[in-house]
């Protein structure tokens, strides 16, 4: 593989990878530079079609492949993946604009769970149920069948991976739609999966109009179950086609997590934490700490002391030596958070540090904080998903539990506390599906990730996340 940015680029359907041929075109952008790099083609609908077919045709056959074989496959594209960690993190930093570092970190964590799943597929136990004498009853799970998946820019390789690994553990064809804006590093992991064996038709990768490629998709009979990572509104939308099918749907939808920072907490280790992790991948992570509210007798000294870690964020183009933190995805970014970080100024926020993009081609804003933000400011209730830190004080346990449950939003969660009860009561109240005390980890890869209320439902990751992807069956035989 080329360590260069292919000119070009192809959708790989039936075991045959696609040129653009006379199909329509998108361009992939380098978000450093504002500058088109390659050509994307866009699915038509015999495309999509011959996708459908393919996924039929291979689902009963990889159904039927031993569980071993189909972990030996997803071990060796794990090991494909670590080795070409390099190349593809060279072609995410260009499409996506991530510090290369981080990119190449994001291809050897990905590998991770085609290892986890390829264990946990042959751990799928069933159970017996206790019967009368000549009568069996047991209860055991197979693959749903063929899947469509939708995922998005920001981790280009590490949220696709989470609908692959488990569909193709459990025996599951899949059609899976990344995002176009970065398409390059995707396609690379498909080729890892093929080049360690996986049969023709059992994986297909495909671009296109996503509202033309989603309709389409779930509207087929083929189509069993949809896995989706994206916002709330095309979420919402998603549902309603798979309810004409009452198709099985994952949904891991928008977050915005709220952060409570008690008075008892490590203070200089808090502050390292989420300094650090607020700006990583320029704050576009459904998980990113965002709302910080802070316990009232430390929140002017966390305020400052957090801006000045921000204030040392090195941002640049993600090929540079030193950049911690690149580019927005695309042109839409920057303007749509700087329009948040406007209406929270003219609402009384304070701007403590940033609140600007940078000049030039690229699709770069500064990291930002702001202070005593009301609670009326779009962006105490809506994610701004960019590199911003929105602040706010508060007394009480109850206070900080209120107004970390007062969104519609329940993804993840964190809390900062050296109080066991507090810890306790925290865990236990949020409402959230993931919460994090004295850490920032909620996707290890071994245990469930997903939201409650608009954030989502159904699990990716651990042995949940596998049984996303079968049906439950009981079998009673006398």
């Amino acid at each position: 593989m080329s360590n260069a940015y292919p000119s070009s680029l192809q959708l790989h359907i039936d075991g045959e990878w696609i040129d653009v041929g006379d199909r329509d075109v998108h361009q992939v952008i380098n978000p450093a530079t504002g500058q088109a790099i390659s050509d994307l083609p866009k699915a038509n609908n015999a495309d999509l079609d011959r996708a459908l077919d393919a996924a039929g045709r291979a689902f009963p056959l990889w159904r039927d492949t031993p569980v071993g074989e189909r972990a030996a496959i997803l071990h060796k594209a794990a090991d494909l993946l670590r080795e070409r960690a390099p190349e593809i993190g060279r072609l995410m930093t260009a499409e996506q604009g991530k510090p290369l570092a981080q990119a190449i970190g994001e291809v050897t964590a990905s590998a991770t769970h085609f290892d986890i799943m390829a264990e946990e597929a042959k751990r799928c136990y069933g159970r017996v149920l206790v019967r009368p004498k000549g009568m069996n009853s047991f209860v055991k799970y197979q693959p749903v069948g063929p899947v469509a998946a939708f995922s998005p820019w920001n981790f280009p390789v590490f949220t696709p991976i989470r609908k692959l690994a488990p569909a193709l553990a459990a025996g599951c064809s899949i059609i899976l739609k990344p995002a176009e804006e970065t398409p390059a590093s995707p396609i690379e992991m498909i080729r890892c999966l093929i080049d360690a064996g996986l049969p023709s038709g059992v994986a297909q990768v495909i671009f296109g109009d996503p509202a033309q490629v989603s309709s389409h998709l779930i509207a087929s009979d083929v189509i069993r179950k949809i896995s989706f990572t994206g916002s709330v509104p095309v979420g919402k939308h998603l549902m309603k086609l798979a309810a004409e099918g009452m198709k099985r749907t994952t949904m891991e939808l928008g977050g915005h997590a709220p952060v409570l920072v008690f008075d008892d907490c490590d203070l200089e280790k808090t502050l390292d934490l989420t300094a650090a992790q607020k700006f990583r991948n320029a704050g576009q992570v459904c998980v990113s700490p965002t709302r910080f509210y802070v316990q009232s007798g430390i929140y002017d000294r966390f305020v400052d002391e957090f801006s000045k870690r921000a204030a040392k964020v090195a941002v640049g183009d993600g090929f540079a030596d030193g950049t911690e933190m690149g580019p927005l995805a695309n042109p839409r970014r920057p303007s749509a958070v700087g329009a948040m970080v406007e209406d929270a100024k003219a609402k009384g926020a304070q701007v403590r540090l940033g609140g600007e993009r940078q000049d030039g081609n690229g699709f770069f804003y500064n990291p930002t904080v702001l202070a005593d933000v009301p609670l009326q400011a779009d962006i105490m209730n809506d994610e701004p998903f960019g590199p911003v830190a929105v602040m706010r004080p508060f007394d009480t346990l109850d206070e900080a539990i209120e107004q970390a449950n007062r969104l519609p939003l329940g993804l993840a969660a964190y809390a900062f506390t050296e109080n066991l009860r507090t810890a306790n009561i925290v865990g236990d109240a949020i409402e959230a599906g993931m919460v994090a005390i004295n850490n920032l980890t909620v996707s290890p890869g071994d245990a469930p990730f997903g939201g409650v209320k608009e954030s989502g439902h159904g699990s990716e990751d651990g042995p949940d996340g596998l049984k996303a992807y079968m049906v439950t069956k009981a079998i009673h035989q006398s």
